[in-house]
């Protein structure tokens, strides 16, 4: 798999080093390359307690994105996924350790436990107040003697940064950040395995599965499951953490793994205040990626009970600008359409004519919608298809809304319907092109001449013309042999819409974007989308 790395053996020191070129100076890094790879703060105080986390590379932003004031005072990094030795974290230790002494902060894994644990027992060696505390946050292997250490990480980072920052001593600080691992429970969901820089994929998640309780270094999950959609996908997440959380308010931490977008991210935050724990949960964390795993398509939920020594910890500032704040889960506020955009509904009337027209002609564009989606992602960004299909469905919805015994309200009504319902371009210019119709219309025009008013209108508004490549190309020749009947404007559109293929520059669209070897040889999907339409109009 392509990745913008130069090799492997430099990926973690080269990143690093990258991070801290644009901290504004309040991160440095340790000398030690490439063995000891510590990240520390530059403005650190040793009269307070210091933080000390870390592991193996992957989970950017963790560890490193998230020292500095109100948080971490050192990470000590690893290479991807593999702890770090005992003397680079002895060497994060001693460089930010005072007499008010030091907290580390572990994940549970083997090597972790160890490389840290040993680290610590050499610093106490030396006179230095050290404490350890272990994440154990995964509930996905419930008969695991050991449960692994998760996004509930993050937790620790932010309550304990707080404590550490008002000056709490180092048993305060143990213990706040040991109730903190009770109470916290994580669970994660992916369809996708992450990519091991230098190694080939694993591709163990077959299509339509997804993979629940994986680990955040591509260990496999407790069990593959099917996949439908976000709000299955949540249920389970649900399913799974509900018996270990309590009564009262919780936070929760929705984590992206790493290569899940932001639209989805937030259909699934969404997905978890509505699901059958919502109700409990009074603050949100993200969505955002915080401990992700490499470029893994995935989520996780963390999920921690909350009284008011959390909130006020959650919520003090910090300087990481990885965090992305602790916020209240509040209602959605919807506010009235101003004024001369709220829609002026059309009175209604029946015609099963006109009726049963409309709903043919949208079931004919739904249809189509596979091979549309698929023609368009040769020349454009793949929606045509969707995009039709969409307004198609609105417009059944509103079929008995219509006035469609009143062909010039008509028009008129379609056209306010499909800016409202219809995106992009397409439903811009279709919604002109009805409203222009509607006007010529009024002004005593037959269906075909206002029909062709429309068209006149688009070519104006938008700018395309025939052999532009786009709708245009197999709709004006369609108008063109109307009068001929419907199977002579449909011959008409299929010959101009075959023309397009022809064509290796558009001139108007998404198409304009593209190099002409990607357009030769398909049909521009707007016009093909118009000669459908007759053809299926005349069977």
């Amino acid at each position: 798999m392509k990745q913008f790395i130069n090799t492997k053996e430099s990926l973690v020191t080269e990143a690093i080093d990258g991070t801290l070129r644009t901290a504004g100076g309040r991160l440095a890094r340790l000398d030690g390359y490439p063995h000891i790879k510590v990240v520390v703060r530059t403005d650190w105080d040793r009269s307070k307690v210091a933080l000390v986390s870390g592991g193996g590379s992957g989970h950017e932003p963790s560890h490193a994105g998230f020292v500095g004031q109100g948080m971490l005072t050192a990470a000590v990094c690893g290479e991807v996924f593999a702890s770090p030795s005992v003397d680079a974290v002895l060497a994060g230790i001693l460089a930010v350790t005072g007499k008010a002494g030091c907290l580390l902060i572990v994940k549970n894994y083997t090597g972790d436990r160890l490389n840290f644990g040993l680290a610590a027992e050499r610093a106490r060696a030396q006179g230095l107040k050290v404490n350890m505390v272990i994440i154990d946050d995964d509930v996905a292997l419930p008969d695991l003697p050991q449960a692994r250490g998760v996004a509930g990480t993050l937790f620790v980072h932010k309550i304990a940064g707080a404590l550490a920052e008002q000056g709490a001593d180092l048993d305060t600080v143990t213990s706040t950040a040991a109730k903190v691992i009770a109470g916290v429970s994580s669970i994660g969901m992916s369809l996708d395995s992450c990519t091991i820089p230098g190694s080939p994929k694993d591709n163990r998640i077959p299509e339509g599965k997804a993979e629940l309780g994986l680990g955040i270094h591509g260990e496999p999950g407790v069990e593959q499951v099917d996949f439908a959609n976000a709000k299955d996908a949540m249920d389970m997440v649900v399913e799974k953490l509900a018996p270990h959380i309590g009564p009262g308010p919780h936070v929760a931490l929705v984590n992206n793994l790493g290569s899940t977008t932001p639209l989805e991210m937030a259909v699934l935050a969404e997905e978890l205040h509505k699901s059958r724990i919502g109700g409990q949960i009074r603050w949100m964390i993200g969505p955002a990626p915080m401990m992700t795993s490499l470029d893994m398509r995935g989520f996780s939920i963390s999920l921690l009970p909350v009284g008011k020594a959390e909130e006020s910890a959650l919520l003090s500032p910090v300087a990481p600008t990885a965090w992305p704040g602790c916020h209240a889960v509040g209602q959605v506020a919807v506010l009235p359409l101003p004024d001369g955009l709220a829609p002026i509904a059309p009175m209604p009337s029946q015609n099963a004519e006109s009726r049963d027209f409309i709903e043919r002609c949208c079931r004919i564009l739904i249809a189509a919608e596979s091979d549309l989606n698929a023609l368009d992602q040769k020349s454009g960004d793949g929606d045509t298809g969707s995009t039709l299909a969409t307004a198609a469905r609105a417009l059944i919805q509103a079929l008995d809304r219509l006035p469609q015994a009143d062909t010039t309200q008509l028009y008129r009504a379609i056209g306010l319907e499909l800016s409202q319902t219809m995106g992009g371009s397409s439903g811009v210019l279709l919604a002109i092109f009805f409203a222009a119709a509607g006007d010529a219309s009024a002004n005593g025009q037959d269906m075909i001449g206002a029909l062709k008013a429309g068209l006149q209108r688009i070519q104006e508004v938008g700018g395309a013309a025939p052999g532009d490549r786009t709708m245009i190309d197999a709709l004006a020749p369609a108008l063109d042999a109307l009068s001929d009947g419907v199977a002579a404007a449909a011959t008409a559109a299929r010959a101009g819409a075959d023309a397009t293929a022809k064509i290796d520059k558009a001139r108007a669209g998404r198409a304009s974007y593209i190099s002409a070897e990607n357009l030769i040889g398909h049909n521009d999907p707007g016009a093909e989308a118009v000669a459908r339409l007759f053809e299926e109009l005349v069977g």
